[in-house]
């Protein structure tokens, strides 16, 4: 794969430990050493919020993040819950982000807790302990760091690192450490790749990697069965994109407290997502080319339909009655427990700063 920004040499993967509970546990210096909870309002009986983060102290009781606050409570009943606060940890990352571009080294930004680091010919170990010891002392938090030449690989050696470790992947330990690891320990497959591979009779890296690429691609089609290939073998990106991040989608879902059974209600609220949603991009001076609406029945069977519009636009008129036409495209005779409306926008060309329709991700 080949973008803008640095190709060759070692790649790092720098995740920061239980982030979100680590910046709680600094304005709450006590809780240290104790099982923390983040997520929803702090409140573990309020309905349909789920942990956003735990620290490991929850973890080893089987708490993880998307597990709902009430689950989380009977397996960690002595665990403290605390809101989530989205701004503090925008604050955090961003110190975390800066400090690491100060370090010389292209820093591609993936998230609050992650980014990569184009290392170049410089030695990667050394790199890798002085971009924790910097994390420590200019923001207080910890970090794991993944080493490799690739992105995905060095993704899956972090892996190895945590907590608060270093850990490489190369060439020569591949297939050593990950031959008989399932499929989905790969980076980029998924349940439904596996559950595919699976009833071929592949459940292990090393079985994938020596698939046959035509027999591959006849079941996934070109591109994703040779790179699925390609991840089996421990190849991935090798390019590391210093340029800023630019937004594919912007998104509301809302959990609702008790089942909409009335059409006219899941109508209302998806006109709600819609407008809110819209309000955003069209602050940030965007465009929506895509309209996706997604929907959760009380049995959790979850279904997204998709519809590009026309043209790229940002008349609320025409965005919300696609979204509303997506919604009339589901069965709707089951009590509906989610909704979510995600607008996919065109994106900007960034030779003519004019906009071109791109994917959602």
């Amino acid at each position: 794969m080949t973008t803008a920004g640095q190709s060759s040499g070692w790649i790092l993967h720098v995740d920061l430990d239980q982030f979100l509970a680590s910046v709680e546990l600094q304005r709450h210096p006590d809780l240290v050493g104790l099982p923390v909870i983040v997520g929803g309002s702090g409140d573990p009986t309020e309905a349909r919020k789920v942990v956003t983060c735990a620290s490991y102290e929850a973890r080893a009781h089987g708490v993880h993040a998307g597990m709902p606050l009430r689950v989380a409570a009977r397996r960690c009943p002595d665990a403290t819950f605390l809101p989530s606060d989205p701004d503090a940890y925008d604050a955090a990352s961003e110190r975390v982000m800066t400090a690491l571009r100060d370090l010389g080294h292209p820093v591609e930004v993936w998230g609050w807790d992650e980014a990569y680091i184009g290392a170049g010919q410089a030695d990667p170990f050394a790199l890798a302990q002085r971009i924790q010891d910097t994390i420590t002392t200019e923001t207080g938090l910890t970090c794991s760091v993944g080493i490799s030449d690739n992105k995905q690989r060095a993704k899956v050696a972090t892996g190895f690192g945590k907590p608060g470790g270093i850990a490489a992947l190369t060439d020569e330990n591949w297939m050593s450490t990950m031959g008989d690891r399932p499929v989905d320990a790969l980076w980029g497959v998924g349940p439904k790749t596996a559950k595919k591979l699976a009833a071929m009779g592949i459940t292990t890296v090393a079985e994938l990697a020596t698939t046959d690429a035509p027999l591959l691609t006849a079941t996934f089609g070109p591109t994703t069965g040779l790179w699925i290939l390609l991840l089996a073998k421990g190849g991935g990106d090798t390019t590391v994109s210093a340029a800023p991040w630019i937004p594919r989608s912007r998104s509301h879902v809302v959990t609702f407290a008790e089942d909409l059974t009335d059409p006219a209600d899941m109508a209302a609220a998806v006109t709600d997502l819609t407008q809110r949603t819209l309000a955003e991009i069209v602050e940030q001076q965007r465009v929506v080319s895509r309209v996706a609406v997604t929907l959760r029945t009380a049995t959790f069977h979850t279904r997204t339909k998709i519809r590009t519009l026309p043209a790229p636009t940002v008349d609320a008129a025409t965005v919300v009655a696609t979204a509303l036409a997506l919604l009339g495209d589901f069965d709707l005779d089951r009590p509906v427990r989610l909704l979510g409306v995600r607008l996919e926008l065109s994106m900007p060309d960034m030779a003519t700063g004019e906009a071109t329709v791109g994917a959602g991700s």
